[in-house]
């Protein structure tokens, strides 16, 4: 009796291991703390995918650019658009707007893209997290994150184009910042 609950509680660690290690493994320097009302979403930046979108991120995640800003298009089924300063879909910041870096990458769920106009070479500052499989965006819009943990409370974001009361980005911080 006793062999067995020590074997059910070793099997029970055990099966912490893996997302322990992923945590521990992920680059401080590529990966975001996002504060929502609901909690911590972590962000695992893709450098390898979209160098100049993370260096971007990065640059107006240290200037809290991020902090305070409106989920202004939330699609149910679809995705959470934010990263403007208007709260209109209209802005951006004062920096150029970047080329885009297209890839083979898969837009799954959890998957964040660059947002733009039609010009494939528009995104500045605002971007997208999908609720779901959004596989027809392949190939078309820049993939440079992924939520790692969290997306349950990105998950609870309201739904609107705009949302009646949009939730909003607390803080958004680069993992290697935080004390």
């Amino acid at each position: 009796m006793l062999r067995s609950v020590f074997a059910a509680l070793m099997l029970g660690l055990f099966a912490l291991l893996p997302a322990a290690n992923a945590a521990e493994q992920l680059d401080p320097e590529n990966t975001l703390y996002m504060e929502l009302s609901y909690g911590r979403v972590v962000i695992q930046l893709r450098p390898d995918l979209a160098p100049n979108h993370v260096e971007r991120i990065k640059t107006l995640t240290r200037q809290g650019f991020y902090d305070g800003i409106v989920f202004h298009r939330v699609i149910d089924g679809f995705m959470a658009q934010s990263g403007d300063p208007t709260g209109t879909g209209m802005g951006g910041s004062n920096l150029p707007d970047l080329k885009a870096e297209f890839s083979k990458a898969h837009f799954g769920r959890g998957t964040i893209g660059a947002a733009r106009s039609s010009d494939p070479d528009s995104a500045n500052s605002q971007f997208f997290i999908c609720f779901t499989d959004c596989g027809f965006l392949d190939g078309q819009y820049t993939i440079w994150g992924q939520v790692v943990s969290g997306m349950e409370f990105v998950d609870k974001i309201k739904r609107g184009e705009p949302p009646a009361n949009p939730d909003k980005i607390i803080s958004l911080k680069v993992a290697a910042d935080v004390k």
